[in-house]
């Protein structure tokens, strides 16, 4: 499997080496020359297995200068400090007997070191990253840059904390995330990582990155440092990879749970802003798993609703902090990747969108291309009401607790039943503790939060609910803060240079 640019016609290049660019040098995305396919017997050949022989058979369909052993290795290293043995549990809700022949399957992606999903595939990138360092003969230090609207960050930086041949420095907007993700960003130890805070929003952080990458100034004033510039947000091949194999793993556990029977369409409900994890449902949609709709999930900052409902992309508009922080983006980028593939690898149209984007905020698309995408998506938004109101509803109803998050997919999904009267399985992406965000989640319950930290907050809501508090939150209180930077937007580069010669 080779891999090419969204923006250009370039030479292919392996998966090690995309893995290790990050982002084409046109500045496009890079994307798997064909998507390979799977069967419904090899779908079958997974149920027995365990997370890890799920996802091998998935990676090795686009990791193929990769061996076998070398996949099962590493995913070996990567999930093997997951709190629970499944990896990826499956909880499905039913209430009563009418329920079954449509049950609601959730997948909880947060049970790694940083309670989000984001280690499902930051966990897994160090490993691959280290391999196609040697695979390419790359001597050169990689800095690893991320922009974060909260779980991101961390998650790379537990990942790639201490490993060799790497640095890894992270920007996130100073006042964007909850106070449970700034510490477990700012207390990270390690002798090659950076945390640094940035006046602004996470558009601002992101775009400051992509700057950054498109900077010869500054990638030759790395190259002088022996270094150079890589990604772990989901623009990288080697991030979002990972992800596309939790929906097939996902897919078998729900068959072997007996909820749904192999061949079975479901309905994949996702909480987005970047547009990464649904585009790995996508992805996985277009291998051959049996998905018949995919709902994108989106809270007040709706631009994906927007988007998909009237064909075009504005990011003109007012920008709100929410409950549901790692969704406050205005600039969703993998959205790029879905347009080259909807538009038949039109290099030229991708590039034109991208363009107006940056030069005028927006862009629209074609009715043909609208009708198409209609074919594959539904797209809502929560109110933070209704956020709030199905975090409450789901606790009561099953005893089961949500994230945020989790909630705004779930809100959608049930406006999406509502409306389509489609009531085929759906598999949920549930993305995150519900401890990460307990001021919100305690509130949804009827909890007075009044004078009561983020830490003191843990506690109640482990006492009112029950639900264990993930061991790496509750060390959060003692850990030291390590990381006090902070920076306005237009001192990003600075920061990166400061940090690689320092």
């Amino acid at each position: 499997m080779k891999y090419i640019s969204t923006r250009s016609k370039i030479a292919p290049l392996e998966s090690s080496e995309v893995i290790l660019k990050g982002i084409a040098d046109d500045g496009g995305l890079f994307v798997p020359e064909t998507i390979p396919k799977v069967t419904l017997d090899e779908i079958k050949s997974l149920v027995e297995k365990n997370y890890v022989g799920r996802a091998v058979p998935i990676l090795s369909k686009f990791l193929t200068d990769f061996t076998e052993d070398e996949l099962f290795e590493s995913c070996e290293l990567a999930y093997d400090w997951f709190d629970t043995q499944s990896k990826v549990p499956l909880i499905i809700l039913l209430k009563d007997e009418a329920s079954k022949n449509s049950p609601v399957g959730i997948m909880e992606l947060w049970h790694g070191p940083t309670s989000a999903f984001k280690d499902m595939a930051l966990q897994l990138l160090p490993q691959l990253m280290t391999r196609a360092l040697k695979k390419v003969g790359e001597t050169k230090e990689i800095l690893i840059l991320v922009a974060t609207s909260g779980d991101t960050g961390k998650a790379a930086l537990a990942g790639f904390a201490d490993v060799p041949q790497t640095k890894i420095m992270v920007f996130y907007p100073a006042d964007g995330v909850s106070k449970i993700q700034k510490l477990q960003m700012v207390t990270q130890v390690g002798k090659n990582v950076n945390v640094t805070a940035v006046n602004g929003n996470f558009d601002d952080c992101q775009n400051g990155v992509k700057k950054i990458f498109a900077d010869e100034n500054i990638r030759a004033e790395l190259e002088k440092s022996n270094v150079k510039l890589s990604s772990a947000n989901s623009i990288n091949w080697g991030r979002l990879v990972p992800q596309i194999c939790y929906y097939f793993a996902s897919y078998a556990e729900y068959i072997k749970s007996e909820a749904i029977k192999l061949g079975d369409a479901v309905n994949v409900v996702v909480p987005t802003g970047n547009f990464g994890n649904i585009l790995a449902a996508y992805y996985a949609k277009r291998m051959g798993l049996p998905v018949k709709k995919l709902i994108c999930a989106s809270n007040i900052n709706h631009i994906l609703t927007d988007f998909f409902n009237t064909g075009v992309y504005d990011r003109n508009r007012e920008f709100y902090k929410t409950i549901t922080p790692s969704m406050d983006i205005l600039i969703s980028s993998n959205l790029e990747r879905l347009l080259y593939h909807e538009t038949n690898g039109d290099t030229e149209r991708v590039k034109t969108f991208m363009t107006e984007l940056n030069s005028t905020g927006k862009y629209k698309i074609n009715s043909s291309l609208k009708n198409r995408l209609d074919k594959i998506f539904y797209a809502d938004y929560a109110t933070e009401a209704e956020t709030s109101n199905f975090i409450k509803e789901i606790f009561d109803n099953y005893g089961y607790l949500v994230d945020t998050h989790t909630a705004v997919a779930l809100s959608v999904a049930s406006k999406y039943r509502k409306n389509t009267r489609d009531m085929s399985p759906l598999l949920v992406a549930s993305t995150a503790s519900p401890f990460k965000f307990t001021g919100a989640v305690l509130s949804a319950l009827g909890q007075s939060i009044e004078g009561i930290d983020d830490l003191e907050q843990l506690d109640k809501l482990n006492l009112i609910t029950k639900k264990d508090i993930p061991k790496n939150l509750a060390k959060l209180g003692t850990a030291k803060i390590l990381h006090e930077n902070i920076c306005d937007k237009n001192e990003m580069a600075e920061q990166v240079l400061k940090f690689v010669v320092r």
